[in-house]
Order: C-alpha cells, then sequence, then structure tokens
C-alpha cells in the first residue's frame, strides 16, 4: 500500500470548451503528490457566474445551490473513496480515484499502477522472500516499461485491458533497438514484466493474456572461462601495482570458490568455519539466490585469506578481503588481462565460470559443484558440462585435421606402413 502525502481537490470552469448557448463546463481536478486527473461534473455554467476564488458558483439561484452541493458531496465522495482504497490496501493515485469515482471498477487497473502494486509487495520481502537485487531489478524494469509506454503510445500509463500481443512484441523491439538491449536481456526485463501480468490475471484484474501467443526464450551465452596455463600466469606474474594486485588476488579467489562478486563483497571472517573433516570452509547464502553454500577453502584460497587478514581495508569494514566496487574491479581487470597477456575480456564472473569448468574438468561430481556454486537447479551447473564437452569436441576436431593432414603428407612422400 503506497501512502500519499497530499490530496488536493480543485473545481474550475473550462473556459476554452464553450458551447453555442455561451455555456462552460465544470471540472474537478484530483492532485495526488503532484500527479493530477479531471473529472467533468455533467454540469455547465456561465463563465462569468463562476468564483474562481471559492470554487463554486456564485448567488443563491436555484441552479447555483444545487451545483454547490453537488461539488460539496463530489469532494466528500473523493475523501471516502480515498479512505476506502486505503482500507483495502490499494494502489493510490489520482487517476484510481477517478475511475472510483466515474464508475470504473478496480479490475479496470493500469499497467504502472499493477507494476507498482507489485514492487511494494516485493519491497516489504526485501530480505525474507527476495534478495536486494532481485527488487532493484523489478524497480529497473518498472522504469523500463513507464518510458516504453511514453515513448511507444505518448501517454504516462495505459489501462491493463488496452494491451495485446502487439504491445509485448513492441516492448521486445523497444528493448534492443532504443535501449541497445542484448537479446537475453531483453527477455529477462520481459520475463520480468510478464510475471506482474500474470499478478493482474490472478487478481482477476486482466481477462486475455497478452503474452498467451508469445514465447520466451533464451539464447545460451558463452560461458568464457580460463585455461588452466591462463590461470597460472594470473596466479604467477608478478604485479607491482598495488591496486592491480589486490584485485588480481581477489579474482583468485573467486576462480577457487566460485562466490560471484556480491557474495565476496559480503563475506566476513564470521563465514569461516570449521568443518566435519576438521577444514576451513566458507558457509554462506548466495544474495542472488538465496541458495546455502559451502565450499571448502583450497590451499590458494587460504593463502589469500592469509595475506589480507590485517589489510587496513577489510578490518575497518569487518570485511574479509578488500573488495573494490564492481565498476573498479571490472575496470581493472581489463588491465590484468593484459599484464598478463591473456587474450580475454576479463570481467569478475568469469572466476566464477573458471571455478564451475575447473572443478567438472577434474572429476568432482556436478552434483557436489552445483552445491559449491549455490545453484537452485542443476541444470544450471549442466550448462558449465556442455562447456567442457564442446571444448573436448573442439579439440579432438583439431586432432583429427592434425592426423588427417599427417596420414597425407606420408602418402605424398610415398611413405607407407609395413
Amino acid at each position: 500500500m503506497n501512502n500519499p502525502t497530499s490530496l488536493n481537490v480543485l473545481f474550475y470552469i473550462k473556459n476554452d470548451k464553450i458551447d453555442k448557448n455561451g455555456l462552460v463546463p465544470i471540472y474537478s481536478r484530483i492532485t495526488i503528490d503532484g500527479k493530477r486527473a479531471e473529472v467533468y461534473i455533467n454540469r455547465k455554467i456561465l463563465p462569468s457566474r463562476w468564483d474562481s476564488h471559492a470554487n463554486c458558483v456564485k448567488g443563491n439561484k436555484e441552479d447555483a445551490r444545487s451545483i454547490n452541493i453537488q461539488i460539496d458531496s463530489i469532494t466528500t465522495k473523493i475523501h471516502d473513496v480515498k479512505r476506502d482504497m486505503l482500507d483495502r490496501n490499494e494502489f493510490i493515485t489520482a487517476v484510481a480515484i477517478k475511475n472510483r469515482l466515474i464508475g470504473i471498477d478496480k479490475r479496470h487497473k493500469t499497467i504502472l499502477e499493477v507494476f507498482k502494486y507489485h514492487n511494494k509487495q516485493m519491497k516489504e520481502l526485501e530480505g525474507k522472500t527476495y534478495a536486494s537485487a532481485t527488487v532493484k531489478r523489478y524497480d529497473t524494469t518498472l522504469n523500463h516499461i513507464s518510458e516504453f509506454i511514453e515513448h511507444e503510445y505518448g501517454t504516462n500509463d495505459m489501462y491493463l485491458k488496452q494491451m495485446d500481443y502487439s504491445f509485448v512484441t513492441n516492448l521486445e523491439k523497444y528493448f534492443k533497438v532504443v535501449k541497445n538491449c542484448n537479446h537475453n536481456s531483453s527477455i529477462k526485463y520481459i520475463k520480468n514484466f510478464k510475471k506482474v501480468i500474470n499478478l493482474a490475471i490472478a487478481n482477476d484484474w486482466l481477462d486475455k493474456d497478452p503474452f498467451l501467443k508469445y514465447k520466451v526464450t533464451l539464447k545460451e551465452s558463452k560461458r568464457e572461462f580460463l585455461s588452466q596455463e591462463e590461470l597460472i600466469k594470473l596466479e604467477t606474474k608478478e604485479i607491482t601495482i598495488p591496486r592491480l594486485d589486490v584485485i588480481r588476488d581477489v579474482f583468485i579467489f573467486s576462480c577457487y570458490t566460485g562466490l560471484a562478486y556480491v557474495d565476496v563483497a559480503n563475506l566476513t571472517p564470521n563465514h569461516i568455519v570449521t568443518g566435519i573433516d576438521g577444514e576451513k570452509w566458507i558457509y554462506t547464502y548466495r544474495e542472488k539466490t538465496e541458495v546455502k553454500s559451502n565450499i571448502p577453502l583450497l590451499p590458494k584460497a587460504l593463502e589469500i585469506i592469509e595475506k589480507y587478514k590485517d589489510h587496513p581495508e577489510s578490518s575497518i569494514k569487518g570485511k574479509l578481503l578488500p573488495v573494490s566496487s564492481n565498476q573498479k574491479t571490472n575496470a581493472y581487470l581489463k588491465e590484468i588481462a593484459d599484464i598478463c597477456s591473456i587474450n580475454k575480456v576479463l570481467s569478475f564472473h568469469i572466476a566464477r565460470h573458471t571455478c564451475a569448468t575447473w572443478l567438472l574438468t577434474m572429476g568432482v561430481p556436478i552434483e557436489t559443484v552445483s552445491s559449491i556454486l549455490g545453484h537452485k537447479s542443476i541444470k544450471t551447473t549442466q550448462i558449465y558440462a556442455k562447456v567442457i564437452e564442446k571444448k573436448v569436441s573442439e579439440d579432438m576436431t583439431q586432432l583429427r585435421e592434425k592426423l588427417n593432414n599427417h596420414s597425407l603428407n606420408n602418402k605424398s612422400n610415398g611413405t607407407t606402413n609395413s
């Protein structure tokens, strides 16, 4: 439920809508937190009879008294509607009050009204059911949908019932062309929007699903990772610039733990425990999915923890490691890649991919890898297994070509097996 800070009701005449008898219509203007909605009250008068300061018709004639009683009645009804909407925990806007006033029932909700209602509910469950990052993603999606409606339809909102299949396809085009999002980012925003529409359908606010014929499909993205040789390069390269040395170490730590950037940044010494095997482990929950992730600490990860245990930046903040902002980290990783002669666009998430592929290559069961990475579903982990299979296939293809070339060369030289 929102809690509007102000409700203002004003009555006025529209001089630009004068009829053939010289009469002008009387309107009510509802304003909530600076947002307006206008309602024609089905009454007209001569412009000279309107008192703009008192918001009423001048004089004591019968029609003046009748109109002024109606104005008082409408004002009371507007305030009653607001109180009723507060009691019902409905999202309150000037448009929503107007709709109630003119007889449009609560099923005639607007797109942004429902989206804001959804995000309010999500915000109330932040830290309990939803991670902060998830709440933020839906707020971002709401902003995009608002901008899309303005861009595509020239209005600041639309009724749910105005949506159709073309609305959804236009939205995908908008993300790709106007916002310049890649395919998967566009589809993820649309899936967020679809969840809100499903909420509207479940509440009987929308009869027809505009997504009924729309297929939401993600393209399989390439999972970039470091090879063993590249990881050794990164570990052994002498880096004399302190800021880059720290970023390199934090990145390598993620290569040996599989933790995402935000999860490494959130680590404190309290997350380090002694496991049932007597060795040191990290016990944590992933920020993105809130799935438990228990990670045995390998020697290289322990070495990095030891190196930074007295580092002023981590000790002051009570963190396990001195982690810079995500933006700085990824910017510095580009420099580190150049220094180490690694011909890949290095980003922090590559460390997580590296850990997953390395563990699977070393023969660690996929169920164990899934648990370490904190995946909700083993299907997510299977993506890395496919990456490894593809790499093996590519290597074998190259080997076949070399063997075929070797065989052809032998034949051309007249060499045969005896």
